[in-house]
């Protein structure tokens, strides 16, 4: 089996396809921080020390092949566009693109692909030589796109998912897999009128006469110790669908084609549909559907008890051992891929001023306390005015022990001390909370300051490290380039927190790999 993956990132999706038996064929991100860590944990290359890899190769840039501490740090959205760029294409033979990284925007692939030199596209269509590509998969950017011509012309990431399903209509793979955030989901307006992004992609791919099957999953239900919803989207290929539908004995699965391929057939014959007249399947409300089908990987933890602590405990001290949970993510990469592990490797503990330390164990104490304390003092701490707090829940807080501003320990502290010490740590950060020990993460971590640690001896931050357990990455999968970024950079780097926060869980992508896997033997 192989496969092309597209918006790569990090290589979380990656990692999982290749631990289920897929081979990767190409890969492009955009990104050249996330490229860096992708090169080094999947073709073993070191971009900052190694200008020459065989295996990376910049589709775009400003600067030439040697320059390559100049092309880490590039503006991608600056390096796009190959007019008047350097560009590692040129001249070479395409055979020697096959298993590489290409850096740089699909938009530019599917220029080079719709070329009149065709032995690019014959080349990767073909698989490099190997037969037919079985699988494109990957994450585009999906939530304000619309087929209907809605997208806004001022945000270039809105017509990713149509570039998407364009190289998928050139390349002609047997199946292509779409993932995004569930939001995708909702409606959004224009004009009055309600428009469904995930329904437009889904009639984009039938455009090209795919097949879309579309699913609103978790990860946690596939073993990851994060509550992380996920939209999905399985598109086959209108003759590999034929043939599924003739040889395949799983009479659920094919049930759930059904008015996927209804959708297909009306929009060939120019039949107008709604999104309302078709259905995604969601993984908490079909569970049968999950159950008893080819999707079944997908809910091998229905009853997930997986929780932060699981996940990261170990990692505050060297005398701690690790749970099952890392144990088995640990184990379920060790087959593919011969690496050691090093599970001290991104763990560079983040720095806080006192008042964040004492904001942060606020935090933590408001866990433990009744919920309409907990809720009252979360509103004052993050309202914009002044208001008032109810005496009951300062109270509340007097029972744990507490810091002051200046960072010292208050064991005992009374009503006056924790209103000197609250009143001054107002915060504008909506989402600002500690992490519940015995709960799965929430999905939004992408922002080191997002989340504090839950134990009451650690106000701080998680590092890099303890986010990638969360997202269910190995020990010996290392993070690259900058740790954190800031300024305008924001708009265009990807730093290691981000990289994680923004990947596939690697335990998602298995259970993905083996839906594909079971739908390519079918």
């Amino acid at each position: 089996m192989n496969y092309i993956e597209l918006f790569a990132g990090c290589g979380g999706l990656t990692l999982g396809l290749e631990t289920v038996g897929f081979d990767l064929l190409l890969a492009n991100e955009l990104s050249p921080m996330a490229s860096e860590t992708f090169a080094f944990n999947h073709l073993n290359a070191n971009l900052e020390e190694n200008t020459k890899t065989e295996k990376v190769f910049w589709l775009s840039s400003s600067f030439k092949r040697e320059e390559i501490k100049e092309r880490l740090r590039e503006n991608p959205q600056e390096a796009c566009g190959m007019v008047g760029k350097y560009s590692d294409l040129d001249g070479i033979d395409p055979q020697e693109m096959k298993g590489s990284l290409l850096v740089g925007s699909i938009i530019d692939i599917n220029k080079k692909l719709d070329e009149k030199n065709k032995d690019l596209l014959n080349c990767i269509k073909g698989g490099f030589g190997t037969g037919r590509v079985d699988l494109v998969s990957g994450g585009p950017p999906c939530q304000s796109f619309s087929l209907a011509g809605l997208r806004d012309p001022d945000n270039e990431r809105n017509k990713l998912p149509w570039e998407f399903a364009r190289f998928v209509g050139m390349v002609r793979p047997k199946i292509a897999l779409l993932e995004n955030v569930s939001g995708i989901l909702n409606a959004f307006n224009r004009d009055g009128k309600k428009y469904f992004a995930w329904f437009e992609v889904a009639k984009a791919f039938a455009a090209f006469d795919y097949i879309p099957l579309c699913l609103n999953i978790n990860a946690k239900f596939a073993g990851a110790a994060q509550n992380r919803p996920r939209f999905i989207m399985i598109a086959l290929e209108k003759e590999f669908y034929e043939s599924i539908e003739k040889s395949c004995t799983d009479n659920d699965f094919m049930k759930l084609l059904k008015p996927s391929f209804q959708l297909y057939s009306d929009l060939q014959n120019k039949i107008d549909r709604s999104a309302d007249s078709f259905k995604f399947y969601d993984i908490k409300k079909n569970k049968k559907a999950f159950q008893n089908s080819i999707l079944l990987p997908l809910l091998t933890s229905p009853n997930s008890r997986l929780n932060v602590k699981d996940a990261i405990d170990d990692l505050r001290s060297l005398r701690l051992r690790e749970s099952q949970y890392v144990q088995k993510i640990n184990n379920l990469f060790a087959n593919r891929f011969n690496r050691k592990e090093d599970k001290w490797c991104n763990h560079e503990l983040r720095r806080h001023t006192p008042k964040v330390m004492a904001r942060f164990r606020v935090y933590q104490i408001l866990n433990k306390l009744p919920r309409k304390d907990a809720r009252e003092i979360v509103k004052y701490l993050k309202a914009e005015e002044e208001i008032d707090i109810a005496q009951d829940s300062i109270d509340a807080l007097t029972q744990e022990t507490v810091l002051n501003l200046e960072g010292h320990i208050i064991e005992r502290p009374t009503s006056t001390q924790i209103m000197k010490i609250v009143s001054r740590l107002k915060s504008k950060k909506q989402t600002q909370r500690a992490l519940l020990p015995n709960k799965p993460a929430p999905a939004t971590l992408s922002i080191p300051d997002d989340a504090c640690h839950y134990h009451d001896s650690l106000q701080r931050t998680l590092t890099v490290r303890e986010m990638a357990r969360i997202q269910s990455f190995p020990d010996w999968y290392q993070i690259k380039s900058k740790v954190t970024t800031g300024g305008k950079q924001r708009k265009f780097e990807v730093p290691q927190y981000t990289q994680i926060g923004n990947a596939v869980p690697p335990i998602l992508g298995i259970a993905l790999g083996q839906v594909c896997k079971k739908l390519l033997k079918s």
